[in-house]
């Protein structure tokens, strides 16, 4: 960090600006981590940010100036185009960090395409990235030195919270429970407020209801230092209204089991997927 809070500037070559790519470049630039991002985007997600001065566009690798040289390699580009994209930034291998945060393609998928010597993490962010409260899981080749680990973190930390393993494997795991998370969420906001209708609530009233719930438990549950299970434990009064509904979602076939079930497919795809 730099003596006034903030992080190093940072040259950054950013390849893909659509919903992640721009939620984390909207994030640098808020928080003086770029000094300098060309954004290589055929398409139109990167007009929001050319009035900016740090901020250079080009729509093909092949109009990257050839003295630009970048402190960090940015794939956010979805993962079914990766093999045309990938091959022609070999070139920085040995002086730049690839970050990646395309599902599915793993270390040794950048070792094959671009060297055995490149410096490369492998990261899995979250929808909610987009409003700056996601959080990224990174895994590091053993040719990312710790410098080039924490700047990595800084990059990622700009939407959100960061986390690392060291076994890649468990990206598998961290797609399915937080990758793949927010969709869980958003079906629960559905369902809740299906479910009030049900019981009689007009429908407007019913969403308002179920999503200003979930949003509000959660931020509660992010807020408080309370474990989840002593904030379900204090509104639960036994023999009550809570209780009833619990005891259906806490049964043998209830919400754990059926939520275990769903990770667990959903680590399985991923693990294919990288097959």
């Amino acid at each position: 960090m730099t003596a006034g809070g903030k992080p190093p500037a940072t040259t950054l070559l950013l390849i893909g600006c659509g919903k992640m790519g721009g939620a984390l470049l909207k994030g640098w630039l808020e928080r003086g981590a770029a000094r300098h991002v060309v954004v290589v985007e055929p398409g139109p997600g990167v007009e929001g940010f050319l009035g900016d001065r740090l901020v250079e566009h080009r729509k093909r690798f092949e109009e990257i100036p050839a003295a630009f040289q970048p402190d960090v390699v940015v794939f956010a580009v979805k993962p079914q185009g990766m093999d045309a994209i990938v091959p022609p930034y070999k070139r920085f291998t040995g002086r730049s960090l690839f970050l990646s945060i395309a599902a599915g393609k793993t270390l040794a998928y950048f070792a094959r395409h671009l060297d055995d010597d490149a410096a490369v993490v492998r990261a899995m962010p979250n929808t909610p990235a987009a409003v700056g409260r996601g959080i990224t899981v990174a895994c590091a080749n053993p040719r990312a030195t710790p410098t080039q680990r924490r700047l990595a973190d800084t990059l990622l930390s700009a939407v959100g919270e960061v986390g690392w393993v060291e076994e890649e494997a468990l990206i598998d795991a961290v797609t399915a429970v937080s990758g793949s998370g927010p969709a869980y969420v958003f079906l629960l906001i559905e369902c809740l407020a299906k479910a009030g209708v049900a019981a009689g609530l007009p429908a407007d009233l019913a969403g308002r209801l179920a999503l200003a719930t979930v949003a509000g438990a959660g931020e509660l549950a992010r807020l408080s230092h309370e474990a989840p299970a002593r904030l379900r434990e204090a509104v639960t009064s036994p023999g009550g209204t809570t209780r009833a509904a619990l005891d259906v979602l806490m049964a043998a076939d209830g919400l754990e089991p059926l939520m275990v079930k769903a990770v667990a497919a959903a680590a399985k795809r991923s693990r294919e997927l990288a097959d």
